[in-house]
C-alpha cells in the first residue's frame, strides 16, 4: 500500500513540486548509463586482511576488460561491442562502447598478488591489503 503524507499547502509546496518533478522525470526516462548511474556497478567489501570488488559485466568477452592497480587506486576498463541486429532496435537499454571506472582504494594494497576472476558476467577482484595496512597489535609495556 502506497502511503503519502499530507500537507496542507504551505511554506513546502514549492519543495513537494519539484520533488513530484524529479519523481515524473525519473518515471519517463529512467537511469541511463553514463547519466547518474557509473558503470559498471560495483560491490566493494573489506575482509580482514583483503578488500573484494565485485563488477557486474555481462555480455563482455574477458579479452575487452582491463585492470589496472596503480597506488592506492583500482582502475576497470574495457568495451562492449553492440550485438549486430537485423532489423531497426526497438528498445536499447543497455550501453555499448568503450568504459573506465577508477576507484579510490581505502588502503595501499599489494598489487604483485591482486587476482581477478570473470565467470558468468561477473569480474571478482581480490586485493590483499598491504602490510602497512594491516592491524598490528600492540603490546603494552608496564614500569
Amino acid at each position: 500500500m502506497l502511503t503519502t503524507r499530507w500537507a496542507p499547502l504551505g511554506a513546502n509546496w514549492l519543495h513537494n513540486l519539484y520533488g513530484d518533478a524529479d519523481q515524473l522525470w525519473q518515471n519517463l526516462v529512467g537511469d541511463r548509463p553514463g547519466s547518474t548511474q557509473s558503470y559498471p556497478p560495483l560491490n566493494v567489501w573489506d575482509e580482514g586482511d583483503t578488500l573484494h570488488v565485485e563488477a557486474e559485466l555481462p555480455g563482455l568477452q574477458l579479452d575487452k576488460i582491463e585492470i589496472v592497480v596503480t597506488g592506492d587506486q583500482l582502475t576497470l576498463q574495457g568495451e562492449r561491442t553492440p550485438p549486430e541486429v537485423k532489423g531497426s532496435w526497438l528498445r536499447q537499454e543497455r550501453g555499448f562502447g568503450k568504459f573506465r571506472r577508477t576507484l579510490t582504494l581505502p588502503f595501499p594494497v599489494v598489487a604483485d598478488k591482486v587476482e581477478a576472476r570473470f565467470e558468468q558476467g561477473v569480474l571478482n577482484v581480490t586485493l590483499p591489503k598491504a602490510e602497512a595496512a594491516r592491524p598490528r597489535r600492540i603490546q603494552v609495556k608496564a614500569e
